[in-house]
């Protein structure tokens, strides 16, 4: 397993990380198989989606804190309750098919770190499958 770290600077934001995943592909040579991108945080996940055009992003994350807002009937005292909602939604991990040593994503897709609780540092694993 190989450990990421980056840096988010907002509350909230759809961090593209594709660049530094692409980046360990190479030193890593992995060629074939498939990679688990997984962030062992609650409050921050991982999704893909649209990369080419940041209205997308925009347009999640409003979305997101339209269905559950920052203030509601939470009883967690930490008061990110919404920020452990959403990345329950997104989700924690994603796979991804690797050939020939290039991730397998669609014309427009991106890898993004889900930040609901930001600015903070953030952790990302990265598992390669080999086939």
């Amino acid at each position: 397993m190989i450990s990421l770290t980056t840096n988010t600077s907002q509350r909230e934001e759809l961090k593209d990380i594709t660049s530094l995943i692409e980046q360990v592909l190479i030193q890593n040579n992995w060629q074939n198989g498939v990679l688990i991108v997984f962030s062992p945080h609650t409050t921050a996940g991982i999704t893909l989606n649209e990369g080419a055009d940041p209205a997308v992003s925009r347009d999640i994350l409003v979305t997101l804190t339209r269905l559950i807002p920052k203030q509601g009937d939470y009883l967690h005292l930490e008061g990110n309750s919404d920020a452990h909602l959403k990345t329950s939604l997104i989700g924690s991990s994603v796979q991804i098919i690797v050939e020939n040593g290039s991730l397998s994503l669609g014309t427009w897709q991106k890898v993004f770190l889900a930040e609901f609780d930001g600015p903070r540092k953030r952790k990302i694993w990265l598992k390669f499958l080999s086939a």
